[in-house]
């Protein structure tokens, strides 16, 4: 998810099995039609080998859950899916002919050419769908009637949300509420239908098909009533989440024996996932490795030359789980502070070296960092790591600071793109960073490492409180 995600979800898309056979019948028809172009031929062989790249690709975009609604969801994080979902698809069909020894038979410019065009049409169709759906939705057509119950603030958002959003195709019919109608904006007037009973009755009979309860969770005798009357309708029932319900931490229902449980702080790095970030970490940081091999080759002769003390400098921090590690920097100061007491660097700092205070400016000094991602003990997009002895200080001192390790400690971050970087002098700069870090893990997508790697890229290795 985005951090721009609004209230709306619906994770059920009703044209799911028409994305899936378009996007099968445009692998299929590309390859055909590259084959024929420039080989005047389009045999079996062609035609397994456009096979095997549609069961890739569903695989992928099944992983990446690039089926489901979009209704409320940004188009360019639906492209990226669908573009990365095509990028995985490549490796099978690269590992297919490597190891049956066909790459011979294989025309390369056909190739080329079909992985070009392919791209091109799975983002292009998308788009223009998306627009006729947009065009039906704000004539009328295509649309879910929407009921609210309790017009709180979340109430309200969502209210907000789905005028100022015609193209999602949610109308409001109704929104219920108890209290005096002299108690409630006269903007709403012409939408309240009663209470908590009118709303079970209208489900009943069918004039709402999805319905938003907006109350607080603290009212659970309440809102489990509500559950239990409309059960009895065939109403889609959502629960705006409030603050308690931000405070999960990628909530998940699990067993133990024949008991359900649900998790409460989890990190989102399970299974697939897991993988994904991996391949995203060791991909990315080969790349980078290779471009900055030569820079780093000559800071580490500046750091040797410029000052007495080793060129890398080691230093304890928290990993994944709370797991100690070792992170490697070029050295930027006279001292190598490691202990239990570690002195945060300040402007004017006389510990830091001449050289050093341009690395740590321009976050070059971080820059061996990417062989502790390729090790696995860092990622390159995550909650940048404390030292130790700020760990067991903030920890006590700032709500859920700890949860910042249910991931990978990270090169950059949500908290470092959005100027959250550099010296925490003050209690409400360490809180907005924890607060974004959360945020990060909250949301954690492949959609949203690449937007904070763009944003760190264009703007990210600056910052005015970095000395």
């Amino acid at each position: 998810m985005s951090e721009n995600d609004g209230f709306v979800r619906n994770n059920i898309n009703q044209f799911a099995f028409l994305y899936r056979f378009a996007d099968i019948l445009i692998i299929q028809v590309c390859l055909a039609l590259a084959s024929l172009l420039y080989i005047s031929k389009y045999d079996t062989k062609y035609f397994m080998l456009a096979l095997i790249g549609n069961l890739s690709f569903i695989f992928f975009a099944e992983m990446f859950a690039l089926y489901r609604s979009w209704r409320a969801s940004s188009l360019k994080e639906m492209l990226f899916y669908a573009s990365a979902s095509w990028i995985m698809t490549l490796f099978p069909i690269f590992v297919f002919l490597f190891f049956t020894k066909q790459t011979e038979y294989f025309s390369r410019v056909v190739l080329g050419t079909w992985i070009i065009s392919t791209t091109i049409v799975l983002c292009a169709w998308r788009i223009f769908f998306r627009q006729v759906l947009f065009a039906l939705r704000r004539s009328g057509r295509n649309t879910r009637s929407v009921g609210i119950v309790g017009l709180t603030k979340r109430g309200i958002d969502l209210y907000n949300e789905i005028q100022h959003h015609p193209e999602t195709g949610y109308k409001i019919s109704a929104i219920f509420d108890e209290r005096a109608t002299d108690r409630i904006e006269e903007k709403y007037h012409h939408y309240l239908k009663g209470g908590i009973d009118e709303a079970v009755q209208l489900a009943r009979e069918g004039k709402i098909e999805v319905l938003f309860i907006g109350l607080p969770m603290q009212a659970t005798d309440r809102i489990n009533g509500i559950l239990k009357a409309l059960g009895d309708t065939t109403v889609d029932v959502h629960i705006l989440p409030d603050m308690f319900t931000y405070n999960l931490l990628h909530a998940r229902m699990g067993h133990v024996g024949e008991m359900q449980t649900i998790s409460i702080y989890d990190s989102p790095m399970k299974g697939g996932y897991s993988a994904i970030k991996r391949i995203e970490d060791v991909v990315l940081a080969s790349v980078i490795l290779t471009i900055i091999a030569i820079p780093m080759l000559f800071i580490a002769a500046a750091v040797k030359l410029t000052s007495k003390g080793p060129v890398i400098f080691k230093q304890g921090r928290y990993g994944m789980d709370g797991k100690k590690i070792k992170i490697y920097k070029f050295r930027s100061m006279t001292t190598q502070d490691n202990g239990d007491d570690i002195k945060q660097a300040t402007k004017g700092d006389a510990r830091i070296t001449p050289l050093g205070a341009f690395l740590r400016r321009t976050s070059l000094d971080e820059l061996p960092q990417f062989f502790n991602v390729l090790q696995g003990d860092m990622s390159v997009v995550g909650p940048r790591p404390h030292a130790i002895s700020h760990n067991e200080l903030y920890r006590k001192q700032i709500n859920y600071y700890m949860l910042r390790h249910k991931m990978k400690p990270g090169i950059t971050g949500w908290a470092q793109v959005n100027g959250w970087r550099g010296e925490t002098d003050t209690m409400e700069k360490m809180e907005m960073r924890i607060k974004h870090d959360l945020h990060y893990i909250r949301h954690w997508s492949l959609w949203f490492d690449f937007k904070i790697v763009l944003f760190t890229v264009l703007k990210g290795f600056v910052g005015k409180n970095v000395y």
